[in-house]
C-alpha cells in the first residue's frame, strides 16, 4: 500500500481574482472557507473545502505578480454526484449564485453534467453519474 492512499489532497492554484474565485466556490458550489492567510511572504490565500474531507482547494494571489487565466478550456475539476436530486440542487445553487453553465470543450461532459467557468477561466463539471469503478 502506498502512503498516498490515505493522504489529504490540497489542490493549490494561483489567481488574480481571489475574492471572486472564493465566492464562486463558496457561494456557488457550497464549499466552506477552511482557512486563509494575508501577506505571507507576499502571498494571500484562502483554502476552501468541506471539513473532514480528504481534499480541499487553495487559491493564492501573489502580490505584484499576475497569474493570468486558465491556459485552456479543458482544465477541469469534476465532481461526480450520482443522486439526481442532489446533482440538480448543486446546479441550481450555481445558477442562483449567478453562474450560468457553459458548453464544455469536450462534449462528453455535456451528456450527463453541467460545466461552469470560474472567474479565472478554470472549469468545474458537476457530473450526474457514479464515479467509474
Amino acid at each position: 500500500m502506498t502512503a498516498l492512499k490515505h493522504a489529504t489532497l490540497r489542490i493549490a492554484r494561483p489567481t488574480d481574482e481571489l475574492r471572486s474565485v472564493v465566492e464562486f466556490y463558496v457561494d456557488g458550489l457550497g464549499f466552506e472557507r477552511l482557512g486563509g492567510f494575508e501577506d505571507h511572504d507576499g502571498f494571500d490565500g484562502v483554502m476552501v473545502g468541506f471539513p473532514g474531507s480528504p481534499y480541499h482547494l487553495e487559491f493564492v494571489c501573489e502580490r505584484g505578480r499576475r497569474a493570468g487565466r486558465a491556459p485552456g478550456h479543458d482544465n477541469l475539476l469534476v465532481f461526480y454526484v450520482p443522486d439526481h436530486e442532489a446533482w440538480r440542487a448543486v446546479v441550481d445553487r450555481m445558477m442562483s449564485a449567478g453562474h450560468a453553465p457553459v458548453t464544455s470543450h469536450n462534449p462528453y461532459w455535456d451528456r450527463n453534467g453541467r460545466t461552469f467557468e470560474d472567474p479565472d477561466g478554470y472549469r468545474v463539471v458537476i457530473e450526474n453519474a457514479d464515479w467509474p469503478k
